[in-house]
């Protein structure tokens, strides 16, 4: 089988994953063809925390991020095979769970904060947290496998990312649109959402993207995923002029993704429209890069300033326990980033 990618022009990912007895191409190992229609290896469906919405997590990935902390079941085939009928089942009893109703424009990661900061307090001690957003009651709070939370009526495919055989994205979105009311969220790397494979999504009723932009510069970007950026650069023009609703998360990371690399992405948001959410998430050593350090408090806090005064109006600092951990550190933040803002 022709990678799909390189059918339309564009080179093939860093695809492969382990199995046993050696490796094989993730289209390969972790997606396949049955008599009914197509099958992908899935590690686990849960309401996730803090996004607070229906997690898919996916085997097998177009990449190979020396970073990723999913890497035991992205880069290694692991999981059950699940067909679009399996994920709808899910997606199903799920719905029959949702505890808050989002607008499409939030069907995204990012603005799951502004009801919820996932601390339990409410259920455990019976009062609210001081950072609480005051947005939900009591008995709209959910304990999932990862925490507290409200049930928000959305459902992401997330881990790893196969959107360069968008096929089985677009089966299951047609099911999920034609029998519930959910939106559909795709974590994406971006490799694989060519012009064609976009219209096709989009065909299907896709609603939104969490597209996570590794690194702005080219070399950097290779040596993180083992794939360029040319393409990615262009995606969220591409996506927003689609319709579909955007979100951007970019990573933090220490001596080599830096403040001026994540202010040229943000540059690159502005210019296509600065509402845009972007997320700046703390990295934290995993997989191949174990010593690497996690960013400071005051890196994450420049990085932050100077994304906003390029005048981008919603971000957000994230893994906020990765960089702060002391009463002192959340008051700075308190006072230089603002309150629902980490």
């Amino acid at each position: 089988m022709k990678c799909n990618l390189i059918k339309q022009g564009y080179p093939q990912g860093s695809c492969f994953v382990g199995v046993e007895g050696g490796k094989a191409l993730a289209c390969e190992a972790t997606l396949k063809q049955a008599d009914n229609g197509p099958l992908r290896l899935i590690s686990a469906v849960h309401l996730s925390r803090p996004e607070n919405y229906l997690s898919i997590y996916q085997s097998g990935c177009n990449f190979s991020c020396r970073k990723c902390h999913s890497w035991a079941f992205t880069k290694i085939a692991k999981g059950d095979w699940w067909s679009p009928g399996d994920i709808l089942k899910a997606c199903k009893e799920y719905e029959r769970e949702v505890t808050l109703h989002e607008p499409r424009e939030r069907a995204t990661a990012f603005h799951a904060h502004d009801a919820c900061r996932c601390c339990g307090s409410c259920v455990m001690h019976g009062k609210r947290s001081p950072l609480c957003p005051k947005v939900i009651q009591k008995k709209d709070i959910l304990l999932s496998p990862q925490g507290w939370g409200p049930a928000r009526n959305i459902v992401a495919f997330t881990g790893g990312d196969l959107t360069c055989c968008p096929e089985y994205y677009v089966q299951c979105t047609r099911l999920i649109k034609a029998e519930t009311n959910l939106w559909v969220l795709i974590e994406t790397n971006g490799y694989g959402l060519t012009p064609q494979n976009l219209d096709v999504l989009k065909e299907a009723g896709v609603d939104s993207f969490w597209l996570d932009i590794k690194a702005f510069d080219a070399t950097d970007h290779k040596w993180l995923t083992g794939c360029f950026n040319r393409n990615i650069l262009k995606l969220p023009e591409e996506i927003v002029k689609r319709g579909f609703v955007l979100e951007i998360l970019s990573l933090y990371i220490p001596n080599l993704v830096e403040t001026p690399q994540i202010k040229k992405i943000g540059q690159l948001i502005y210019d296509v429209d600065p509402e845009i959410p972007f997320t700046i998430l703390a990295f934290f050593p995993e997989y191949q890069m174990k010593r690497y350090k996690a960013p400071k408090i005051s890196e994450m806090v420049e990085a932050y300033l100077e994304v906003k005064a390029l005048g981008l109006r919603n971000v957000r600092l994230g893994n906020t326990g990765i960089f702060a951990s002391s009463d002192k550190d959340y008051l700075l933040l308190k006072e230089r980033v603002g309150v629902g803002n980490y």
